[in-house]
């Protein structure tokens, strides 16, 4: 599915975001959405973790049965709203020391830009290969939700790493706060490049409002139910 389907799809476009600075004195004001949004944010979020307690004991018991020495979780840094560093919360879906690693793996990379990506990761678990693909490792975000850090829905949020070769174009991003899913999560999420999943996350944040949020949120309970090529 390309980015033109998608936006057709997802938001009403009259021409692509790009090579452009967005106006966010205008998402300032939006005093109205934003409260909305955080309601909203705490009641879906809540929801969700009395809906995945059960499903959460079988994956922390599947990880520990893979590695008993292993953790349950895994803490991450992400970078926020206006730069703000935050820990993010994930089910670990990777051997330990899978950090220390990455160093090795570099040339290997899929992806254009910043970001890193590779289809067949050697440091992803059995069982962390199952919950990535219906993107169940990522429920612990609702915690994030709940103190604030994170949004149900908005830009990915980056890895201090990736911040550090961003463009102030890029930065742009960083203007609100990230999700838990966004536009390009729900539609090329894979094969898609940094700046491809940038010229989303703009669009989101050009256009965003409670309905697209919760066309978002319903098109990633499709993806959990049926994934799509999450990795």
């Amino acid at each position: 599915m390309g980015i033109r389907k998608v936006k057709k799809d997802l938001v009403s476009v009259n021409k692509p975001i790009a090579n452009h600075n967005l106006d966010f004195s205008f998402q300032q004001k939006r005093y109205v959405y934003r409260t909305l949004k955080r309601i909203f944010d705490i009641v879906l979020s809540l929801l969700g973790l009395l809906l995945f307690i059960l499903p959460g004991l079988v994956i922390a018991y599947l990880i520990k049965a893979e590695e008993p020495k292993g953790r349950i979780f895994y803490t991450q840094i992400r970078i926020g709203k206006n730069r703000k560093p935050f820990k993010m919360y994930k089910f670990r879906s990777m051997k330990e020391g899978a950090d220390q690693q990455l160093s090795s793996l570099l040339t290997k990379n899929e992806a254009e830009g910043p970001m890193f990506k590779m289809e067949h990761d050697p440091r992803v678990t059995k069982i962390g290969e199952k919950i990535r693909s219906h993107s169940l490792d990522e429920i612990p975000q609702l915690f994030n939700v709940l103190k604030g850090d994170m949004s149900l829905v908005g830009p990915r949020p980056p890895l201090e790493r990736e911040v550090i070769d961003y463009t102030d174009y890029d930065l742009q991003r960083l203007n609100v706060k990230p999700g838990c899913t966004g536009l390009w999560q729900v539609s090329v999420r894979s094969n898609v490049g940094f700046h491809d999943m940038l010229r989303l996350d703009l669009t989101y944040i050009a256009h965003c409002n409670l309905w697209l949020d919760l066309k978002i949120l319903l098109r990633t309970v499709k993806i959990m139910i049926m994934p799509n090529t999450a990795y």
